[in-house]
């Protein structure tokens, strides 16, 4: 007979974060939403309230981080006046202070696929978010221009977007500095880079990046 305690309902992020625990201890992802659910003392009907399996389980905990991202975000209430690059550059910086709070899961979820990041099924959601972050900070820069010569492709910036955030997990999940300070300036880097490539004036960001980029593959 099940117990009150297996019955108590948990939400979709408390589920989430079980999850992330569960991994973390037993070293590996739960063989069956069946063996999950026991192990955290919550129904299957409870798990499928919010997830149709452990695959979209682990999906949904990089979504939350994105979320959990935006809400930092737009707690600051000087946010909306930023220039589409602070936005840009405030997101990456937030965004990974996120994963570094969550560093051991992160790194644990990504180490059979480090070869291959672009190819990972788990981060497929977070990909349309990013890419529809960026293409929106396109399109609103857009607007303010009044040349139609001078506006960027919303769909090539969000890719570029989303490779720029492909290399930085890469680059922090190989950071060994103090702080991860070199994570915070491959960022800084690389975000001014992007956007100087789509103001045409690449020259001196990108001999820039590439020189740090250099020096650290040398290091």
């Amino acid at each position: 007979m099940a117990t009150k305690k297996s019955r108590e309902s948990k939400s979709a992020a408390e589920i989430a974060s079980a999850y992330m625990t569960y991994v973390l201890d037993h070293e590996k992802r739960p063989s069956s939403v069946y063996k999950f659910c026991k192990a955290i003392e919550v129904s299957e009907e409870n798990f499928y309230e919010s997830f149709g399996s452990l695959n979209s389980l682990q999906k949904e905990v990089w979504n939350m981080f994105y979320d959990n991202t935006l809400e930092v975000l737009h707690k600051n209430k000087d946010y909306e006046s930023f220039s589409n690059r602070d936005k840009m550059l405030s997101f990456f910086f937030t965004f990974f202070e996120v994963l570094t709070l969550n560093r051991s899961y992160v790194l644990y979820s990504l180490a059979e696929h480090r070869m291959s990041l672009k190819n990972l099924e788990q981060l497929k959601g977070l990909r349309k978010r990013i890419r529809d972050f960026a293409g929106e900070l396109i399109e609103e820069g857009n607007e303010e221009k009044s040349f139609k010569i001078s506006r960027h492709n919303p769909a090539l910036f969000s890719e570029g977007a989303w490779l720029q955030f492909l290399f930085l997990l890469k680059f922090w999940m190989d950071d060994s500095s103090k702080g991860l300070e070199k994570t915070d300036i491959a960022i800084e880097k690389s975000v001014k880079t992007i956007f100087d490539v789509f103001d045409n004036t690449p020259l001196d960001s990108i001999l820039d990046f590439g020189k740090f980029l250099f020096k650290e593959n040398m290091a």
